[in-house]
């Protein structure tokens, strides 16, 4: 599976997902480390992918959504923007909305497959 299919696949199968340097508990940036915290800070889940560890996924990234920087932050697979874009969202509470959002659909669809 190329990097574009992998990112795609990752962007689908997690409701909230930030792609960064380094990860939530060690973050290797400071956009990294502010974006990480405001999704923690819902208290909601998210998944997290460290760009660091994987050159096919830092080279493609870029191109996935078209944004060149990192973070990367998608919410119903959909990309969101980085850091500021998620702090602003976080100060306004419409991040925590949207995870919430994301969650809950994600529940529900589960629970969907598992009644099927």
């Amino acid at each position: 599976m190329d990097a574009l299919e992998r990112i795609k696949q990752q962007v689908e199968s997690n409701p909230v997902v930030i792609y960064m340097k380094g990860t939530p508990e060690a973050p290797r940036c400071g956009f990294s480390h502010r974006a990480s915290q405001a999704l923690a800070a819902t208290g909601l889940p998210f998944a997290y992918f460290n760009i660091l560890e994987d050159p096919d996924i830092f080279d493609n990234l870029p191109r996935y959504a078209d944004w060149p920087t990192f973070p990367q932050i998608y919410i119903n697979s959909e990309l969101v923007g980085g850091c500021d874009i998620t702090l602003e969202l976080y100060q306004s509470g419409e991040l925590q909305k949207l995870m919430e959002e994301a969650v809950a659909k994600a529940v529900s669809e589960s629970v969907d497959q598992t009644e099927k």
